[in-house]
């Protein structure tokens, strides 16, 4: 997979705000809804904490997070705009890997906006010298739909990617968060085990109580 990652070089200078469990970026971009299928939680509430998510994942410097604050002051409009914008591609991914989950085609208006997405993005990749090798690099991601290239790029490498058979969704229904599945055996069940992990134990212990008794 192609390295397109920012290079930020600063020291994060805010705590981590999103739980990034998918062990893929845009996996973690689509779990920024949480309890989708049950009582939706939309954690991407401003223009703001899309920039943070940003920070967190490593796609955003710190000093073009900064930056992007001052800006969406300054120009809520287009702030507002590239939030919508996001989350829309969210949902697209979203559709597309959640028919692939369960065996079905993708819908083609989600795979249509993926794909008019992704080609945008793949127009402000440059290929640029680091020492004795090359990397695929974005155009400066300080723009307010810059964390989108990335993002959307990601989507599309990992859809035609040899790792697609082990993209999941977490077994606990109230959750269903995606995640790539990298244990040996490929038999991971649940987005964290400390969380809906320990959730379904304890459920199963009363249930067995329950019986027993």
């Amino acid at each position: 997979m192609l390295n397109v990652m920012s290079d930020p070089k600063t020291t994060r200078r805010r705590p981590p705000r999103f739980d990034l469990i998918a062990g893929n970026v845009c996996l973690d971009f689509v779990n920024t809804l949480d309890d989708r299928h049950t009582k939706p939680k939309e954690l991407l509430n401003s223009y703001i904490d899309l920039a943070r998510f940003g920070e967190d994942t490593g796609l955003l410097s710190p000093s073009q997070v900064d930056r992007l604050f001052e800006s969406s002051y300054a120009q809520p409009d287009e702030a507002e705009k590239a939030l919508v914008w996001a989350r829309e591609l969210r949902e697209a991914i979203h559709d597309v890997f959640w028919a692939v989950i369960n065996q079905r085609p993708a819908p083609a208006s989600a795979l249509a906006r993926l794909n008019a997405d992704a080609q945008t993005a793949a127009e402000h990749l440059r290929l640029v010298q680091v020492n004795e090798h090359f990397e695929w690099r974005f155009d400066d991601l300080g723009s307010f739909d810059g964390i989108l290239w990335p993002l959307a790029h990601g989507a599309a490498e990992l859809l035609a990617s040899d790792q697609l058979p082990f993209v999941r969704a977490c077994m606990s229904k109230e959750c269903e968060w995606f995640f790539l599945d990298t244990s040996k055996n490929h038999q991971r069940r649940w987005c964290d085990m400390t969380k809906c992990g320990n959730r379904a134990k304890v459920r199963r212990f009363y249930a067995r109580q329950k019986s027993s008794g």
